[in-house]
């Protein structure tokens, strides 16, 4: 009987266990067969950094990047429910919008209705839960395209946004409030960013050690000990840093232990649940998950609900920063840094790649851009043609990465 030819996951494994060299030949081929995923958004990033930091001493400050840690929140909440429809080769142009009409909601109930804080702020999420689920359905059960329902979507819910907030325009609701407080908090206790830091870099050694061990039982490609241990160490200098820095200025915020818990935790949905198996299939091949008899449908219509509910969490992350709503807000500018945050991040236009993970790495380059702008006193329109620029690199190199080279021109022999 004749031996089958090994598949390409093979050569990489075979790689794998030449040691570091063939670690790293093996990560350079399945960045090549599979896209660059976050890499160039890293790389942008350190640019970025780097040339504001010799352009202006205190851009690297403690208080700096601990404004810009706040900053990222409101705009990443909304880039990482993007990234569950852009999953799926779908587009949802209607967050910035939505974002806004929830939290006038929200004022609304809360100052003309003396409604409490915390049940103004649930119904104000149900509302963007109830507004995606519409979405969904009609682009899932009647076909029409995301493109055109968000859209038109968008225009709605900018109309919705002016008449709830009425003939004032603008509601300003309590500074020392929940919502307030969501944006202006901090653990100051030096214990709080160590402790994050820690909990960070422990659950991943632990998820990464498991993992190993499941696809070395499996037959898979798997990380050594010792890869693990030195990439948990990376990721340890990175946290522990981190804390040191917000240390130094006000301690861990509120809002960025929130931002991180629900990127996490709606990491974890995607990549370890049955539901985010079935959006990753779908993407990649929506007429083979079909056939294989997946919920496509189910999977179709929840990933708007998701960014619809990401989308009133970011506004009102957004409202908090300043205690008020009103209707001149820059939704379309917002509707553009979502969906560049998502995409420069490493996630694909044309579904089935990326992670939530994404949506941090990529507003945190366009925060650092606009961060970087502010102190040196330039105008916001410069800001959004370096973004602009940005996001078509970020998609000129999505569009070429799938292109995947075969094994050979990848550099690994047969």
């Amino acid at each position: 009987m004749s031996t089958p030819p090994p598949t390409f996951a093979d050569r990489l494994r075979a790689l794998r266990e030449q040691g570091v060299r063939g670690f790293l030949d093996a990560r350079r081929s399945r960045l090549l067969a599979g896209g660059l995923g976050p890499v160039p958004a890293v790389i942008v990033l350190v640019l970025v950094w780097t040339v504001f930091q010799i352009l202006d001493s205190g851009f690297l400050s403690a208080r700096n990047l601990s404004n810009l840690s706040v900053d990222i929140v409101g705009t990443g909440l909304i880039a990482t429910g993007l990234v569950f429809v852009l999953l799926l080769g779908e587009i949802d142009l209607s967050v910035g919008a939505l974002s806004g009409f929830t939290a006038a909601l929200f004022a609304v109930l809360n100052v003309h209705h003396g409604m409490p804080e915390v049940l103004a702020v649930l119904l104000a999420v149900a509302a963007g839960c109830a507004v995606g689920a519409l979405h969904g359905v009609i682009i899932a059960k009647l076909g029409v395209a995301s493109f055109a329902v968000t859209l038109a979507a968008a225009l709605g819910w900018s109309g919705m946004l002016s008449i709830v907030l009425g003939g004032n325009g603008t509601i300003t609701f309590d500074d020392e409030g929940f919502v307030a407080t969501l944006t202006r908090h901090h653990f100051g206790h030096p214990a709080a960013a160590y402790g994050l830091a820690a909990l960070v870099t422990g659950i991943y050694f632990l998820a990464a050690r498991q993992r190993a061990r499941y696809y070395r039982a499996s037959g898979s490609a798997f990380s050594s000990i010792g890869m693990i241990a030195a990439r948990t160490a990376v990721l340890g200098l990175i946290a522990f840093a981190g804390a040191a820095v917000l240390n130094q200025y006000r301690g861990l915020p509120l809002a960025l232990l929130i931002f991180l818990s629900v990127v996490a935790g709606l990491d974890y949905l995607l990549r370890r649940t049955s539901y985010g198996r079935t959006v990753y299939a779908q993407g990649g091949n929506a007429e083979a998950a079909r056939r294989a008899g997946l919920p496509v449908v189910t999977a179709q219509i929840s990933v708007f609900m998701v960014s619809g509910t990401m989308a009133a969490l970011g506004g009102l992350f957004l409202a908090s920063r300043t205690s008020t709503v009103g209707a001149g807000s820059p939704t379309l500018v917002l509707l553009v840094n979502a969906v560049a945050a998502a995409v420069i991040g490493g996630t694909s236009l044309f579904g089935g790649r990326g992670r939530t993970w994404s949506a941090l790495l990529g507003i945190l380059v366009i925060q650092s851009v606009a961060s970087g702008m502010a102190l040196l006193g330039l105008r916001g329109a410069i800001q959004i043609t370096i973004t602009a620029g940005i996001l078509m690199i970020a998609v000129i190199t999505d569009s070429l990465s799938r292109r995947p080279l075969s094994p050979q021109r990848s550099g690994v022999k047969t």
